[in-house]
């Protein structure tokens, strides 16, 4: 038996050139990962969480009521403020005027409007601190 078939040997430039590629592969791939998981300044997206939020509040059985939308603001993040506004053949809002910046979400609800009355709306959130 030849000494070469008995054993399995690497040669070390080829070892090396294998970890280099492995380390570069991780490194490239948790930067692309930061970078798809980071905000805009620091901040976190707060506006549409707190859409949700508020969303949830004022909906019974998929249909937002505007009655209930002076509770709204009980749904904002702790050290933010919040505007509400709700669209539907009139408009309803609470909460005081938002600064140009605030950062806002909205989204297409059904709104009741009287007994046996719903009409498509738009629920509009915006937050700032």
């Amino acid at each position: 038996m030849s000494r070469s078939s008995a054993r399995g040997a690497t040669e070390p430039l080829a070892a090396l050139m294998a970890v280099f590629a492995v380390s570069a592969g991780l490194a490239l791939y948790a930067g692309v990962l930061d970078d798809a998981l980071a905000t805009t300044g620091g901040e976190r997206d707060v506006a549409a969480p707190t859409a949700d939020a508020v969303e949830r509040r004022l909906t019974t059985a998929g249909v937002v009521d505007p009655a209930r939308i002076d509770g709204a603001l009980a749904a904002v993040p702790t050290g933010y403020e919040a505007n509400v506004t709700l669209r539907a053949e009139r408009r309803w809002s609470v909460g005081p005027a938002p600064p140009a910046d605030a950062a806002s979400d909205y989204r297409t609800v059904s709104v009741a409007l009287g007994p046996a009355t719903v009409r498509r709306g738009t629920l509009r959130v915006r937050v700032w601190r």
